[in-house]
């Protein structure tokens, strides 16, 4: 380390002004220090990344006197050096950051003391600065002092404030201050509001957040702060051909890149694939740059959030009060990012190893007599099961903590069975508490004034299970230690592990499907204090489960809780695991789930993503759940159906996986590393695994399974990334089941087949399945401990790296190091080496001593492998995929569904495709010969949809013809049809002619709720209906639309008006007639106009509601 002596003249802060959208933005954190000395020159700048240096604004901070210092200038890549400047002398500079000010430390020469200046410290050199943007701090004594820096602004506001924005100005300033470690930064609105934002519930210790601490790094991405309308706006740029990911439990797609999403905790039952809202709140995005490294951001914040990624390189938030932003980065790849993120919300909680195995769940078990006789079912039928879990029949009344006397009669010893049959129990509790005197809970909870309160401070009563229910303020202490009480009482029933449901709350019978935003929660003051239900909506869940896992760490603080929620909020993976929701059992979810779990990536989710060792193969939908935790189809109807070996097989899979998962699990509990990731995780720097969404990774294990429901594993398109993948099974090759490949330097451990968690040993012969680099090395890691209770935070465990090693054609294969007090067991080992193309050789030795073997030549690999492909191949040709069971086989006209439909009846000829969303693709008029559909067979012509979406659900759908009425003396030709669009909705369409009124065409069209499933409240999703007709136009120039709308004024619409849409007394009155002057024919329709060329739509919208088996939505119109 080189000194030099200088004498220290002026400090110049550069605030350097970036661009967005044109407009002046926040400065980019340049400040340059100019140092003087006798010799020359030199100039340090601090160059964050930012969008824009074009403009700069300079303001200089003179020391009353001429220092003589010595100090360290350390050569940082955050530091370039100004062109024009020489460097006089060797310089070593340390940059801290304790809070957002402190850019340099200097060093008194005389007494070797260090000094930087507190934020309330005062003396005597005062910043000259017009907008009070830095201060430089001097002591007195020893002449020690720091300069200090604030994040300033430029004068203009970053964005078009528009009226009732607020500007920026001296007391907006923007600051920020690295937190938690190196990398890490919060960053504020201004120094008022990082004073008046509420506290973190996402961090696992708020007080990390409110800490500053010292760094050597500086922002490298600036968020731009915006006050509009009561609302914080927050803008980032970041490069072009930045992928965006995260956003915790939304539908759709693996990259979030042109998408919004609001941060809002709903009841979503059937949800779809542009759903934004789902159960579960993270506000948090992460970019991964063009150049693989990625950065993570947080919006920490519990109100609702939107968070809109539809502009190409920009990140945006939007939710009303104050919250802070905290990035993570950029780091060198996304792993590193998550891993700096949970060290600050915190790691998965350490799962009881039997919450691996196989979960079975439906809605619903009606006695303990069919939960036995589930659990006899599985062991006879030899398919691994761990888990069977009780939802709320269970109940007396759905009142929760309590059984049905009749149907439950004797929960702890219905559970005893279980245990001895290898199973564990898993019950629900809601958190809606019937209002009604005498039930304990009740009582209980009104003496303890635990209810949530509406505005007028009286509790707020809503309907769900149980009827009229009161809800327990779990933002409170004294509320949650109440339900841990309750919780821990419950627990001497046999409760091995406690379901957390319908907690977004979802309320019945209410638009919002959630409780009244104007409710009040008296929260503790750690947590933000009294405030209404929409400052704390969507932490409600998390909160429960919290208070639930406290409640089960009471009842039995030896062994580990397994919670099960619903609702969450980052964070929520300290307390509990979470599933992908009320999702459906067909493909389109199959496919939606792998985006949506991938995106949760602090692994309280990714749980559920260890079944998916089965392709959802049609056995009557009972296999895609597989995928999952939960089976929640009918068992006896799937078991008698599907193909028992093909699940068998699945599920053997993942307990010969379970060392492998529980060893990710440990590291993930305790460093933060995840238990699985999107594919692109493996290089983010390869652009073709952005968007690869049919494989995931299990630390280096890949999963690559086939969600197209004509495709077997091995037809599906698997991209790899680049380096050594080899691909193996365990003897069970299957087109459904995934492929799956283990990367090049990795060794993982695999377990024996079993029927349950229980039945493992750790004496029983432990297999090291080993993938060698292109050095000719792998290792890999075993975790190891009594798989419950907490003894391994003691040590109580064993933890072994292996290594293998290539040298002279001998393969050697040994223990690295052990941790833990736990003694290595007496037990064989059993090496498979994996050569490529699905070949292994093998050998056996003694775990904890040295195994070598020899490897055979090149040209014997190649072999093998040939001769292992061929056997494949046609074993995969002989062994074809299970086909898709019809739910709708046997109804009454099913044989027309897979040929057009002709109707002709009076002056119509109409042609319909069932199969593709029930379009009608023909609509001749004889009389006029004119054909008014413009289609091809599947798109166009006459088609519906189930949203406001342009091709939403329903369009191409495949619909049955559940009926058909010929056409007889004086009756209608009519065709019914059904289509499912998801979330237990059907789309009815009945076409109808009459013969008395051969002029007259009729479609009856409905969106109805067949079934809505458990937590919905008997309610559907938000749907609308909406037919969507295209009309071919013979002669665009002669066409108009003609009608007299509802206020009595004529309208007449020709081509060049453009899209228009007509609501309320300006919609047509009765009837409107699409008419072509120059054919003298006019098609009358009974309010969406939309021009296109040659080409017009005559929509009509129904009103957006959810609907129910009583309400459903209905168009009937006429054509003639």
């Amino acid at each position: 380390m080189l000194f030099g002596t200088l004498c220290m003249k002026v400090l110049k802060l550069q605030a350097c002004s970036s661009s967005l959208h044109g407009e002046d933005n926040l400065c980019c954190i340049a400040p340059v220090l100019q140092v003087s000395s006798k010799e020359a020159k030199t100039i340090y700048m601090l160059s964050p990344r930012t969008a824009n240096r074009d403009r700069h604004s300079t303001e200089e901070l003179q020391l009353s006197s001429s220092l003589e210092v010595e100090f360290n200038v350390r050569h940082h890549k955050s530091f370039r050096k100004l062109d024009g400047f020489a460097l006089a002398t060797s310089l070593d500079t340390s940059i801290l950051f304790p809070r957002q000010r402190a850019i340099l430390s200097l060093v008194n020469k005389k007494t070797a003391e260090g000094c930087i200046a507190s934020s309330s410290s005062r003396s005597s050199a005062r910043c000259r600065s017009r907008r009070r943007r830095s201060i430089v701090e001097c002591s007195s004594s020893g002449w020690s002092w720091s300069w200090i820096w604030r994040g300033g602004r430029s004068d203009k506001p970053t964005m078009d404030q528009g009226k009732g924005s607020e500007g920026y100005g001296a007391a907006g300033a923007m600051v920020f201050e690295p937190i938690l470690e190196e990398g890490v930064f919060r960053f504020d609105f201004s120094e008022a509001d990082r004073a008046a934002a509420f506290p973190s519930l996402s961090f696992a210790d708020p007080n990390v957040r409110e800490a500053p601490i010292a760094v050597r790094r500086v922002p490298e991405y600036v968020p731009a702060f915006e006050r509009r309308r009561g609302q914080q706006m927050v803008m980032i740029q970041f490069p072009s051909g930045t992928s965006f990911y995260g956003t915790g439990e939304v539908s759709g797609r693996l990259e979030r890149t042109g998408n919004r999403i609001f941060s809002w905790n709903t009841d979503a039952w059937g949800y779809g694939p542009g759903t934004t809202s789902l159960y579960q709140s993270h506000p948090w995005v992460l970019a991964v740059l063009p150049d693989g490294k990625a950065l993570g951001v947080l919006a920490d914040t519990t109100r609702r959030c939107e968070i809109d990624l539809r502009n190409a390189s920009t990140m945006k938030f939007v939710s009303d009060a104050v919250y802070p932003i905290i990035t993570f980065g950029p780091f060198d790849s996304p792993t590193e990012v998550l891993t700096s993120l949970s060290r600050a919300i915190g790691t998965v909680f350490m799962p009881p190893k039997w919450s691996l195995g196989y979960h079975q769940c439906r809605w619903s078990y009606e006695s303990d007599v069919e939960v036995l006789e589930i659990a006899r079912t599985f062991r006879e039928k030899g398919i691994p099961c761990d888990v069977i879990w009780m939802d709320i029949d269970y109940m007396d009344g759905f009142r929760c903590f309590t059984f049905d006397k009749e149907r439950f009669s004797d929960p702890k010893s219905m559970v005893n069975d279980l245990h001895a049959s290898g199973f564990n129990a898993i019950w629900m509790l809601d958190p809606g508490i019937k209002s009604e005197e005498g039930y304990f809970v009740y009582e209980s909870g009104s003496e303890n004034d635990v209810w949530i309160k509406k505005a007028d401070g009286k509790p707020y009563v809503g309907e769900v299970w149980p009827g009229p229910c009161v809800f327990p303020d779990f933002t409170q202490q004294s509320t949650r230690l109440w339900w841990a009480e309750l919780v821990k009482d419950f627990i001497s029933n046999g409760v091995d592990g406690i379901w957390n449901d319908m907690n977004e709350p979802a309320v019945f019978k209410t638009v919002t499907k959630t409780m009244p935003e104007s409710n009040i929660h008296r929260g503790d003051a750690n947590f933000g204090g009294c405030q209404n239900h929409s400052h704390y909506h969507n932490v409600y869940g998390m909160l429960m489960a919290r208070s639930t896992y406290e409640g089960m760490k009471m009842a039995n603080s030896n062994k580990r809780p397994f919670v099960l929620t619903r609702a969450g909020f980052i964070g929520s993976q300290r307390y509990a695991a979470t599933w992908t929701g009320d999702n459906l059992s067909n493909w389109e979810h199959l496919h939606m789930s792998l985006g949506l779990v991938a995106s949760h990536y602090q692994d309280q989710i990714l749980v559920d993503l260890l079944g998916m060792l089965l392709r959802n193969s049609s056995v009557d939908g009972w296999d895609l759940r597989h995928f999952f935790r939960f089976a929640v189809d009918t068992l006896k109807k799937a078991l008698q159906t599907m193909n028992h070996d093909v699940c068998r097989l699945a599920l053997l899979r993942r307990y010969r996986l379970l060392p492998h998962i529980y060893t990710l699990f440990y590291m993930a509990h305790t460093k933060g590393t995840l238990v699985a990731a999107p594919t692109f995780f493996a290089d983010p720097k390869d652009p073709r695994l952005r968007k690869v969404e049919n494989s995931f990774l299990l630390g280096p294990l890949l999963i690559c399974a086939s969600t197209e429901p004509d495709q077997g594993s091995h037809e599906c398109s698997t991209v790899l990334p680049e380096g050594v993948w080899l691909c193996f099974d365990f003897g069970d090759p299957h087109p459904d089941l995934p492929s799956m490949f283990l990367r090049g330097g990795s060794i993982i451990p695999v377990g024996h087949p079993l029927q349950h968690v229980g039945e493992a040993n750790p004496t029983d012969e432990l297999s090291l399945f080993v993938a060698l680099d292109e050095n000719g090395k792998a290792a890999g890691v075993l975790y190891e401990d009594d798989g419950d209770g907490y003894g391994y935070t003691q040590g109580d465990y064993l933890l072994t790296y292996y290594t293998a090693e290539i040298a002279s054609s001998v393969l050697t294969v040994k223990v690295l190091k052990s941790e833990g007090s736990w003694k290595r067991p007496q037990r064989a080992l059993h090496v498979k080496l994996l050569l490529g193309g699905g070949v292994m050789i093998d050998a056996r030795g003694v775990d904890g001593e040295e195994l070598h073997f020899k490897i055979p030549s090149k040209s014997e690999v190649s072999k093998l492998v040939a001769a292992s492909e061929n056997k494949y191949n046609k074993h995969m040709e002989n062994a074809k995929h299970i086909p898709d069971v019809d739910g709708l086989s046997g109804q009454k006209g099913i044989e027309l569904s897979k040929v057009p439909v002709e109707l002709k009846s009076g002056d119509w000829e109409l042609k319909v495709v069932p199969w593709i969303g029930g379009r009608i693709i023909s609509m001749m008029h004889h009389p006029s010969g004119t054909q008014w559909l413009h289609s091809r067979i599947e798109i166009n012509g006459y088609e519906e949809y189930s949203g406001t979406e342009y091709r939403s659900a329903g369009c191409s759908e495949e619909y049955k013809v559940v009926r058909r009425n010929l056409e007889q003396a004086g009756e209608e030709e009519s065709l019914c049809m059904e289509g499912d669009i998801g979330g237990g909705l059907v789309f009815q369409r009945q076409i109808s002619t009459f013969k008395e009124d051969p002029k007259v065409l009729r479609i009856d069209s409905n969106i109805i709720a067949r079934s809505v499933g458990a937590g919905s409240g008997g309610f559907s999703r938000l749907v609308c209906l909406r037919a969507h007709p295209t009309f071919t136009l013979l002669h665009p120039t002669e066409v108009l639309v003609a009608f007299n709308s509802v206020d009595g004024l004529k309208h007449e619409i020709f081509h060049e008006s453009g899209e228009l849409s007509f609501e309320g007394d300006h919609r047509p009155n009765g009837e409107w007639m699409l008419v072509d002057r120059c054919a003298g024919v006019a098609l009358v329709k009974k309010c969406l106009v939309h021009w296109g060329t040659g080409t017009v739509n005559l929509e009509l919208w129904s009103e957006e509601r959810p609907v129910s088996e009583d309400t459903p939505l209905t168009i009937c119109h006429e054509y003639e």
